[in-house]
């Protein structure tokens, strides 16, 4: 009976478009808390492909070694990927997570931002707003732990911090403050934090 349905599935598997061994692309979406699943990926031509994963699919952010829910939607990705006989789906090998290229900044681009007010430049472009605890950071990107799990936020160079209505440096966020911040998404689809802030009235109040 297999061997009947394999039969049957034959020309569809022909005529697939498979992804090449070696893909970048952004991720859609995936499947989170099974140590097995599938997740999708968006190449440059706006083709989507989707992978199957499990435990021996390494995943790689940073240098650091993470599992398949620990990928955000909007992720720039490579996946190197293998057949998987009688399948329409690759199996991902690895998965890895690629950092943006940050910009050089010029004297141009410092005098054009400092013309227009830090406030307003934050909310100009910024329609998502997320609320949590600050879980990890660097100078790229905060992971955010959220009610509905952990956000991964990059962080832009104009990234404005806010202290109780007072504008602050970036070195003065720290892991476990509770924060709000103001984002949107970039042309890959990766949200970017506008605006960060804290301060006592985000603090939940005491009975």
């Amino acid at each position: 009976m297999r061997t009947l349905w394999l039969f049957l599935l034959a020309p569809l598997i022909a005529g697939a478009q498979f992804p090449p061994p070696q893909l970048a692309g952004v991720l859609l979406e995936r499947d989170s808390g099974a140590p097995s699943g599938e997740f999708s990926v968006r190449a440059a031509d706006n083709q989507v492909y989707r992978y199957q994963f499990d435990g021996k699919t390494t995943v790689e952010r940073e240098s650091l070694a993470v599992d398949v829910g620990r990928l955000s939607p909007g992720d720039k990705v490579e996946v190197d990927s293998d057949l998987v006989d009688g399948s329409l789906l690759r199996y991902a090998l690895a998965v890895r997570v690629l950092v943006p290229v940050v910009p050089v900044r010029t004297v141009a681009d410092a005098r054009i931002r400092s013309s227009r007010p830090a406030v307003e430049r934050a909310t100009v472009t910024g329609n998502l707003t997320f609320a949590g605890v600050v879980s990890r950071l660097n100078s790229q990107r905060l992971i955010l732990h959220t009610r509905a799990g952990e956000e991964t936020i990059l962080i832009r160079q104009d990234t404005l911090y806010v202290d109780n209505g007072g504008t602050v440096n970036a070195a003065d966020l720290q892991p476990n403050m509770r924060v709000f911040v103001r984002a949107g998404k970039n042309l890959y689809e990766q949200v970017e934090a506008y605006q960060v802030i804290w301060g006592s009235i985000l603090e939940p109040k005491r009975q």
